[in-house]
Parts: structure tokens; sequence; C-alpha cells
């Protein structure tokens, strides 16, 4: 049985001032995270991706189909799936006055399962802090303080939703080894993020999501690889040229000159060097810096959804 199940998710909206009709948030939505997975939810601003997850944890109603979580109807047996799931919000409050431990001992009353507050610090690196007030934190700590705080109950099931946003490279790499950690210890884990490099590093599977609807379903490498470009090499030439003449070479999917380098988008790097390197010597030409670029998620994640800047 797979540890959540949304089936036919649809959410409406009414359309804002007086006009007349709604707004499909989420539109006939289907997946399946099994039990142990790292589950990423991918989309653009607006797809529909927190809509989507709060309707599942039982935060939201949906205005059809049905979402389970362990078995539980999210919205039937709202009570049983709490104590089953920890959730970290894009955005948490906490008591100004509270330490962190006093947090966690006081968010673990709410509850009949729970997990000792020194182990949770211990947990996310946090034991130090423990007199500390959730406002003397940097950033990263905030972070991991809020895992440990959806980690309280000790759940089978975690929702992370976008919980690297606004951290630095150090911190965000940090953070992943903690998701990492959970994830061995048994805990399923859906997100969302809008970093293309933290679910390719850390997701099992992802759902792209666009316009409301599950536009791709794969692993990170089943969907980079059935990409019709899977890499592009860039270069540079001492005399400029018109970069369509690189499309009669074998492979070469769209050639372009964005500045002083060519980009070739390319089906195989090992059918393609061969013959442009040929083409060089033919034409007296010289290729500088040489690049190969492999495709990546975020390839995948532009050629789904497209590259317009969205509000």
């Amino acid at each position: 049985m797979p540890v959540i199940e949304v089936k036919n998710l649809v959410k409406e909206y009414p359309l804002p001032g007086k006009a007349k009709g709604t707004f499909r948030a989420v539109d006939d939505v289907s997946f399946v995270v099994e039990k142990g997975e790292i589950f990423g939810l991918l989309g653009p601003n607006g797809a529909g991706k927190t809509t989507t997850l709060e309707i599942i944890e039982g935060l939201n109603k949906p205005t059809s189909g049905h979402t389970t979580v362990l078995g539980f109807d999210s919205h039937k047996d709202t009570n049983k799936v709490k104590y089953r799931i920890g959730i970290e919000l894009q955005a948490s409050s906490y008591y100004n006055e509270l330490h962190l431990d006093e947090t966690l001992k006081l968010f673990g009353t709410f509850y009949k399962k729970k997990v000792n507050a020194d182990e949770l610090l211990h947990i996310v690196d946090l034991t130090e802090k423990k007199k500390a007030l959730v406002k003397e934190l940097s950033g990263g700590q905030q972070h991991r303080f809020s895992i440990a705080a959806a980690l309280v109950n000790d759940p089978d099931v975690v929702f992370l939703d976008e919980p690297t946003t606004g951290l630095d490279p150090q911190a965000r790499r940090h953070l992943w080894q903690f998701i990492r950690k959970i994830n061995t210890e048994g805990k399923t884990i859906i997100l969302t993020t809008h970093y293309m490099d933290e679910a390719q590093e850390l997701c099992n599977r992802v759902g792209v999501i666009d316009h409301g609807k599950i536009i791709a379903l794969d692993t990170p490498r089943n969907l980079i690889n059935n990409l019709e470009s899977t890499a592009r090499l860039t270069f540079r030439l001492d005399t400029a040229i018109d970069p369509e003449e690189f499309k009669s070479i074998a492979g070469v999917l769209e050639a372009t000159k964005p500045n002083e380098h060519y980009e070739l988008h390319i089906s195989h790097a090992s059918i393609v060097i061969p013959p442009l390197m040929q083409w060089s010597e033919s034409k007296g030409m010289r290729l500088h810096e040489l690049e190969v670029h492999r495709a990546s998620l975020e390839d995948v994640f532009l050629s789904l959804t497209g590259s317009e800047l969205r509000d």
C-alpha cells in the first residue's frame, strides 16, 4: 500500500472581485508516494504545489478527488493523519520567549507519541543552542529547528515545503544531510522546491506540476535521459560564423551564439565531438574552451514548463 495516494484531485477557487466562475488551482492530479521515498513536487510559482500538499495534509479541502496518508483519508480521518505526519511550512512562527527545548516540549504535549527534545536537537545538530531563542538563530539553524519541530511526534511521513529557500549554498547542503538522515531512519519525505539541483540530489522520484496538472512523473535520471538533448557543447572560435552551419553535423539539434561562445544542444557528446573536430580542421579553425555540459533536471524543468518568468 502506498504511503500517500492522490486520486483525481481538484481544487477550485472563486475568481477575484466581481468576476464570475472559478480558477482551478489543482486540476485532476494523481500520484502515489511509496514507503521510504523522498518524493519531490516541482513547479513554477502558482503551479499548485503548496495547495496539493495542504490538501494531502488535511489543511485544505479539495473540490473533488481524494487523498490518503498511510491508508487514512486526509479529511475523514484528519486526526489519525495528524498524529502520523510532520509538517515544516514555508514560514513558521514560534513563541518568542521560549527556548528551543521548551518549544519542542510544548509541541510534544499536543501528541500522544513524542520524541525527547534533547534527542531532536541532537538530530539537527542544535544541542548547543537548546537554551537559545528562535530569533537568535541563523537562517540555516532556524530551518533545521523547523525540521526538528516537524519531527516532535516521531512521524512516519514528513512534509517539507521549500525547506532551503533563502539559505546560502553551505547551509543548503548542510540541510540536505539532515533530510537524508531522517529518510535513512525510515521516514518518508515529500518536499517542494524551486532548486532543481536539490531535487536531483535528494529525490527518488519527482512530479512536475504546471497550471495545476502533473505533466511529468519519474525518477530524475529517467526524465533527463528522455530529453531530446542530453548535453550541451560550448566553445569559442577565432572567426565568427553563422551558428546554423553546425546543424550539418550529425547529432546537433540546435545551435546558437548567446555570447562570445557558441552553444550546441546535442543528442550525445560521443556522436557529435569527433565530426565537430573534423569540421573545425577542414575549416582551418581551432575550438577554444570546449566544454561538455550534461543535461540536468533544470533542463527538464525548462523544457516542460518553458523559460518565461512567472509571478
